[in-house]
C-alpha cells in the first residue's frame, strides 16, 4: 500500500520518525497498533453514524456526506426496526424513524441503498437482535444491484450479551440469540468473506456509565463468550475470529482513553494466543471503531460540545483506532442537523490534514504516563475477566446481574461527584451561563408511520402469500433444528416476507427475553 505522501515533516519543517521509540508496531502485541505504518499508508475510516426517518431522507444524508469527504456509510435504525418489529405493529406507534432510520422490509433497504456504490463503500450496521434478518437485506440489494457477496464489505453490531447488560433491545433467550450469532459467522465465513460478522460494543457499556476499565473487561469478556460458543458448534478459530471487530467508547479523559485502547489491543492478543494457539496473526488482533462519547454531550451551550467531540476523537486517534464517528454538537437536543453533521465530519478532516498526530506510529508511546496507565488499565481488566470467569463466564455473569450492578455503582458514583462539584461540567456546574436561544433542530416527518403502513398493506396485498408463508414455515422449522438460518432467511426476503414476519417466525420456536427485574 502506497504512503499518503513522502515527507513528514512537521509545520516548521523537522523530520518526524516513524515510530517515536524502540518499540515496533504491526507486531504482537499489538500495542502501539496493529499495523506497521498506521495512519502514514491509510488514514482511519471516518464514518458517520446516520439514520433518521425515512429511508429516503436518510439515503439523502449518506450521499451528503459522501460527497464531502467520508468514506464509510453506518447506519441508525429506529426502535421498532431495532425490536424486530414492523411499522405497523401496534408497539411500533409513536417510534417509528424517531432515533432511526425506519427498515420494516426489502423495498426499504433498496431506497436506503440506492444509487450508492455496494461494492466499494463498507457499510456499518448498528442492530443487533435482528443483525441476520438486516444483512440479509443488504445482501439481497446488493446482487439486485450486480455486487456479489463476496464483494461486501461492513460490519453489523450483532453483540447481543451488551444488550443485556446495558441497552435492552434484546428478543430472543441467550442461548437462542448465541445460535443466530453463530449462524451468520458460519454463513459469513464461507459466502461473506469481507464482512464482519460482530463488533463487539464496549460503547453502550460505557454510555451505561461503566468506567475505562470496566468497558475493556465487560467487552473482551462478551467477545471471549462468542468465540467459545462458535468453537463449540465446531468452527476453528482461524475461520471466525479474523472477522471479529469492537466497537469502544471514547470519553473526556485524554490520556485514559488513549491507553486504554493500547490496553486493549494487548489484552486481546495475549488471551486468544494463550487460550487458542491460533494459526492467522489476524484471529489475535484486535480491530475497532470508536465513537465519541454522547453521554459527555450537554444540552445547555451546546456549541461548547464541539471542544469536548474534537478533545476525544484526537484520544481516539492517539489511541490507533480503525474507524471514528465523531458526534454532532446537537446531539443531547435532537437529531444532527445538515450544519452540525457536517461540522463533526470536518473535525475529523482537521484532526487528520492538520494536527499532525496521523504522522507517526502510536504517537504517545513512551510517555511514562500513557505506559503506566496501559499496563494499569491491562492488568485490572484482565483480573475483572477472571472474576466473571470464575463465575462461570460472561452469560453467567450477566444473569446473575454483575455487571449490570459494577455499572450502576460506576454511574452513581460519576453523579454525585458531578452533584457535589468535585467532578466540574462546563455548562452544567462550572461556567454556567443563561442561555435565551437554542440551535435549530431536526423534526423526523410525523406523518412516517403512517406512510409506512399505507406501504406495508399495499406490499401485503400484492405479493404472493403461498410462498410468504412457506418460506416463514421454512424458518420454522429450521429454528426448531440445527440448520443454519441466514439462507432461508434471504429467500423469505426475495419471497417479499417483512422484518416483522421473520423474528416472529423465530419467536415461535425462540420465544423471547425478559431480564430479572432489578437489573
Amino acid at each position: 500500500m502506497s504512503q499518503r505522501k513522502d515527507d513528514w515533516r512537521t509545520l516548521g519543517g523537522i523530520e518526524v520518525p516513524k515510530i517515536a521509540g524502540p518499540d515496533k508496531s504491526g507486531k504482537p502485541p499489538y500495542t502501539r497498533g496493529i499495523h506497521d505504518s498506521m495512519y502514514r499508508s491509510r488514514l482511519w475510516t471516518m464514518r458517520q453514524y446516520a439514520g433518521f426517518s425515512s429511508a429516503e431522507e436518510t439515503n439523502e444524508r449518506f450521499k451528503l456526506l459522501l460527497e464531502r469527504g467520508q468514506k464509510g456509510l453506518s447506519v441508525a435504525f429506529d426502535l421498532p426496526t431495532q425490536l424486530g418489529l414492523d411499522a405497523d405493529d401496534e408497539m411500533s406507534e409513536g417510534e417509528v424513524g424517531k432515533v432511526g432510520v425506519s427498515i420494516t422490509c426489502l423495498d426499504d433497504m433498496r431506497i436506503l441503498m440506492s444509487d450508492i456504490p455496494l461494492d466499494k463503500v463498507s457499510t456499518s450496521m448498528t442492530i443487533n437482535a435482528p443483525a441476520m434478518v438486516l444483512l440479509a437485506m443488504y445482501v439481497v440489494v446488493a446482487e439486485e444491484n450486480g455486487v456479489r457477496q463476496e464483494q461486501i464489505r461492513g460490519t453489523i453490531q450483532n453483540d447481543i450479551l451488551k444488550e443485556y447488560i446495558a441497552r435492552g433491545t434484546h428478543i430472543f433467550p441467550p442461548k437462542e440469540s448465541m445460535r443466530l450469532i453463530t449462524d451468520i459467522f458460519e454463513y459469513c465465513a464461507d459466502e461473506i468473506p469481507l464482512w464482519n460478522t460482530i463488533s463487539i460494543s464496549g460503547y453502550h457499556i460505557r454510555e451505561a456509565g461503566s468506567t475505562a476499565v470496566q468497558e475493556v473487561a465487560f467487552t473482551i469478556s462478551n467477545a471471549l463468550a462468542y468465540v467459545e460458543a462458535a468453537i463449540q458448534t465446531g468452527l476453528d478459530i482461524d475461520t471466525f475470529a479474523p472477522r471479529l471487530s469492537f466497537f469502544f467508547n471514547c470519553h473526556n479523559d485524554f490520556f485514559e482513553e488513549a491507553s486504554k485502547f493500547r490496553a486493549a489491543r494487548k489484552l486481546w492478543h495475549d488471551l486468544i494466543t494463550e487460550r487458542y494457539n491460533p494459526k492467522n496473526p489476524k484471529s489475535s488482533m484486535l480491530r475497532f471503531h470508536t465513537q465519541v462519547a454522547g453521554v459527555s454531550l450537554t444540552a445547555q451551550q451546546p456549541l461548547n460540545n464541539i471542544a469536548r467531540v474534537t478533545v476525544q476523537a484526537l484520544a481516539a486517534v492517539c489511541g490507533g483506532t480503525q474507524s471514528l464517528h465523531t458526534n454532532s454538537y446537537d446531539e443531547a437536543l435532537g437529531l444532527p442537523t445538515e450544519e452540525s453533521a457536517t461540522v463533526a465530519l470536518r473535525t475529523q478532516q482537521i484532526i487528520a490534514e492538520e494536527s499532525g498526530v496521523a504522522n507517526v506510529v502510536d504517537p504517545l508511546g513512551g510517555s511514562h504516563l500513557v505506559e503506566m496507565l496501559t499496563d494499569e488499565i491491562y492488568q485490572r481488566s484482565k483480573q475483572k475477566i477472571l472474576e466473571i470467569e470464575n463465575m462461570g463466564g460472561a452469560m453467567k455473569a450477566i444473569e446473575a446481574g454483575f455487571q449490570q450492578k459494577e455499572i450502576h455503582e460506576s454511574a452513581w458514583t460519576h453523579m454525585t461527584q458531578v452533584e457535589s462539584n468535585e467532578r466540574k461540567i462546563v455548562g452544567i456546574n462550572h461556567g454556567v451561563l443563561e442561555e435565551e436561544e437554542m440551535p435549530p433542530l431536526l423534526k423526523p416527518d410525523p406523518e412516517l408511520g403512517n406512510k409506512q403502513k399505507q406501504k406495508l398493506e399495499e406490499l401485503r396485498n400484492t405479493r404472493d402469500n403461498d410462498l410468504v408463508e412457506n418460506s416463514l414455515e421454512a424458518i420454522r422449522i429450521a429454528a426448531a433444528g440445527e440448520i443454519n438460518l441466514f439462507p432461508l432467511v434471504i429467500d423469505a426476503l426475495r419471497n417479499d416476507c417483512t422484518l416483522g414476519e421473520i423474528i416472529s417466525a423465530m419467536k415461535s420456536e425462540f420465544g423471547t427475553y425478559m431480564a430479572p427485574s432489578g437489573f
